[in-house]
């Protein structure tokens, strides 16, 4: 097989030698989706033969089977989230991953390879082989706008590595973390088109969103909703989602031995909340007291004695304005190591159970031929906590609230990772685990943000066993690399659609040997996010952070996009950018920034957008809200479940109310009405002791309760909440009323409301409460079903006016600008 000017020989490759070159390069020897003149249509649905009166005078023909070029290799992607440069022990890191080591010794290590800085994009980059922006992915879903780079919808012309493989006679399956459907689109109602089972993958095992609730997550088979498996002791998505992988590979190769697969396995750690096994936690129990400085320095020493970076680089010492370990009170310091060594546990827990699908393939005989990608990371790790953690990120991350939980945290230690969190750790640990890189997630011009260890380990294919790569590459570079190995040109056409062809640069190249130091084949590279922008080109990156801190939810001052200070450096001699020549090198620096706006022009980049939580709110950006778009009223009815924030009536900023039909029996009822969000944000109507109760949970820190005295009658009746909403922006209090039968029963005034978003993960429920409870008081009660009967319960809210919309767009920003004084 011929990869980029070499060849592999047949015993390089165990047998793919001359049939699969002719395959690679020919087309026409194999099935295919691709339109290839000289290949007949033979698909299903097409006859070639003759058909006469009777079986005799007749010519069978069947459609050609679609089939994988001969000893095509599987495929298995394992990726993490929110994983730094730094923490890896396989790279330097002070978290012990022997899954990745056990990879690493018999495959390639890879220390230049670059992700987009944002979960959504880079996953977006790594399926299909395009640039984010050309997936529609220049942001998450969630804040997505109407402009082609920013609309989450995936173009027809950009089918997925997986779509491309099962049409070439792979079988495909996807386990965990997607966040790649538009928020509108994720309820049980559709339409499926970009879930994973409409974009290539015949099987699916996960949960949509960003980020979900390891101990209840919303989860979904196939394009149903479940709920977690029962009787499971001490259950935790990463363990049942390995489960679910292995259960697949097994039954994949005892009935189709022969075929080789492509698995996409993203469990969703290391992505806030934390929320590993206990017993994991308790193994890094006092060795994170040294503290973040120290831990960030250590990891430097040790990349240099391991050759993972070069003797000249230098090492980027946290900020002091992000904090001094060494000056926090012991208070602070007890909490923010116990924050970090629940992270480690997470990511040596996430290791552990992608070690246990390495020896599946170990088990069934398959590893020789099983290429195994394993990527630390689809961003560096995450600064989203703030400066002092959270134990909530709901309040922190999605409404822009952070105060200081030492307090709080310092009471509830034994708790942070377990069902009542929603944690992140500090800034400070966030820095440590990019050590020795500037920055953090989100940050898309500084390697903090974007570069991720990876290795790839293909032992029918890579004999520098142990080998380390430098060569620059991007998270698009995966697709084409694997169709590359798999003998499989890129499509012209999928399903009668033209394509575009794929952007990234295929790593085939480096797995020979005496290509370990051979010049990147993957030449320029811009980086966007949030008017965050680099532009990398031939050993040279052009960078402006916009003003942006990781940690921080606005620039500092008034930059603008015109005005912002680009930085330049030489990664020939400056592996860490750690040296700005920008003034040493202004015609560098200049063309480069002239090749970022080609570049950004060329792959639907602009127009650039800085605002941040603000984007969450459809009324702020004219963001469609799927199949209830227009309407101000939805009766819900008994047994709707996982309805997704992003597809249900938004009762956010504005006044609402919540009619239901209820039947009481003869001995009362209790249970949930209806519920939207959880223990970390939400509100539920629910009865208890035949009493109607609404309750408002403000971000966990403020629980209000509109309680009646009065009992439910027996039989049917009406139970009515009513919210008038004090106005004035966003997040503001309002007035909450109870009434029976249209008879009012109790009042009280709510302080406080959820400005932006209410979870990532929690729903819409009636009738019973499928995730979290919005309050404790049900906590060991859950799901806690209504026990009488109900009928209709409609949701109506105040339509919002223009001039309402835009008074909401300005108090986002007002919020926003407010937290960053606070930052």
């Amino acid at each position: 097989m011929r990869i980029k000017g070499q060849i592999f020989t047949g015993s390089t490759l165990s047998g793919m030698a001359i049939l699969v070159c002719l395959v690679a390069t020919l087309g026409s020897l194999m099935p295919s989706v691709y339109a290839q003149e000289n290949l007949p249509d033979r698909r299903p649905g097409t006859f070639a033969g003759k058909i006469g009166q009777s079986y005799k005078d007749s010519t069978p023909a069947w459609p050609i089977t679609r089939k994988a070029p001969p000893n095509a290799p599987n495929v298995l992607v394992i990726l993490l989230d929110d994983v730094g440069f730094g923490a890896a022990s396989t790279f330097g890191g002070p978290i012990p991953t022997p899954a990745l080591d056990r990879l690493a010794k018999t495959g390639l290590r890879y220390t230049r390879w670059n992700t987009t800085a944002l979960c959504s994009p880079t996953r977006a980059a790594l399926l299909s082989g395009r640039n984010h922006h050309q997936m529609g992915y220049g942001v998450i879903a969630e804040v997505s706008t109407g402009f082609p780079g920013y609309n989450s919808v995936f173009p027809d012309a950009n089918a997925t590595i997986a779509a491309i493989l099962k049409d070439n006679g792979y079988n495909t399956a996807a386990f965990g973390k997607w966040h790649l459907t538009p928020d509108y689109e994720t309820s049980a109602a559709g339409p499926f088109t970009q879930w994973p089972t409409g974009v290539g993958f015949e099987r699916y095992y996960g949960f949509l969103g960003g980020d979900c609730n390891q101990w209840s997550p919303p989860l979904i088979d196939g394009t149903t909703f479940i709920e977690k498996p029962a009787g499971v002791k001490d259950y935790n998505l990463t363990a049942d989602l390995a489960n679910q992988t292995i259960s697949w590979i097994r039954n994949q190769k005892s009935t189709a031995p022969n075929k080789p697969f492509f698995i996409y396995f993203a469990p969703g750690a290391t992505h806030a909340p934390h929320q590993p096994p206990k017993q994991w936690v308790e193994k890094f129990k006092g060795q994170f007291e040294k503290g973040w400085n120290k831990v960030s320095e250590e990891t430097y020493e040790r990349m240099k004695t391991m050759g993972i970076l070069p003797p000249t680089a230098k090492y980027n010492p946290i900020p002091d304005d992000v904090g001094v370990w060494d000056k926090l009170d012991p208070d602070t310091r007890t909490v923010y190591a116990r924050m970090m060594e629940v992270y480690a546990g997470y990511l040596a827990y996430a290791d552990y159970e992608a070690g246990r699908l390495l020896d599946t393939l170990d088990e069934l005989g398959i590893t020789d031929n099983t290429m195994v990608i394993y990527a630390v990371g689809d961003n560096g790790a995450s600064a989203e906590g703030g400066l002092s953690g959270t134990l909530n990120e709901v309040a922190a991350d999605f409404n822009a609230y952070r105060p200081n939980v030492v307090a709080e945290a310092l009471r509830r230690l034994d708790e942070i990772g377990g069902p009542t969190t929603y944690n992140h750790y500090p800034a400070g640990w966030a820095l440590a685990m990019n050590s020795p890189f500037k920055q953090a997630k989100r940050i898309a011009s500084q390697f903090g943000g974007t570069a991720n260890p990876m290795v790839i380990s293909w032992p029918n294919g890579i004999k520098d066993h142990g080998g380390l790569r430098t060569q620059f590459a991007h998270a698009i570079d995966i697709a084409p690399t694997i169709l590359d190995v798999a003998g499989i040109p890129q499509p012209k056409t999928v399903n009668g659609i033209p394509q575009t062809p794929m952007t990234g640069t295929s790593m085939a190249y480096t797995f020979l040997a005496e290509n370990a130091n051979a010049p990147s084949q993957h030449h320029t590279q811009y980086f966007e996010l949030g008017g965050i922008r680099a532009i990398y080109h031939d050993g040279w990156i052009a960078a402006t952070d916009h003003g942006f801190n990781a940690w921080e939810d606005r620039p500092r001052g008034n930059y603008t996009f015109d005005t912002d200070k680009w930085e330049l450096y030489d990664l020939a001699n400056d592996f860490t950018e750690h040296d700005d020549v920008s003034a040493q090198n202004p015609a560098k620096l200049k063309a480069l920034q002239a090749l970022f706006v080609q570049e950004a022009k060329k792959y639907n980049v602009f127009p650039l957008d800085d605002r941040s939580a603000e984007r969450f709110s459809p009324e702020a950006t004219g963001r469609p809200v799927g199949a209830i778009q227009g309407l101000t009223k939805v009766t819900y009815w008994p047994g709707v479940t996982r309805v997704p924030e992003g597809s249900a009536i938004d009762v956010k900023n504005k006044s609402f109310s919540i009619t239901a039909e209820v039947t009481t029996p003869p001995n009362g009822a209790d249970g949930v009405i209806i519920t939207q969000g959880g223990l970390f944000a939400g509100w539920a109507l629910i009865v208890e002791n035949s009493k109607p109760v609404f309750i408002y949970n403000w971000l966990q820190e403020q629980i209000t309760k509109v309680s009646s005295p009065v009992t439910l009658p027996q039989g049917k009746s009406v139970v009515k909440f009513q919210f008038s909403y004090d106005g004035g922006g966003v997040g503001k209090g309002g007035t909450g009323s109870l009434s029976i039968d249209d008879k009012q029963v109790a009042s009280a005034h709510i302080e406080k409301t959820v400005p932006f978003r209410f979870s990532l993960d929690e729903s819409l429920d009636v009738g019973e409460d499928t995730g979290t409870p919005v309050s404790m008081d049900y906590f060991d009660k859950m799901p806690f079903r209504f026990t009488g009967t109900l009928g209709g319960v409609t949701v109506e809210v105040a339509p919002v006016s223009a001039a309402q919309q835009k008074q909401a767009a300005d108090a986002h920003r007002k919020v926003q600008q407010k937290m960053a004084e606070l930052n």
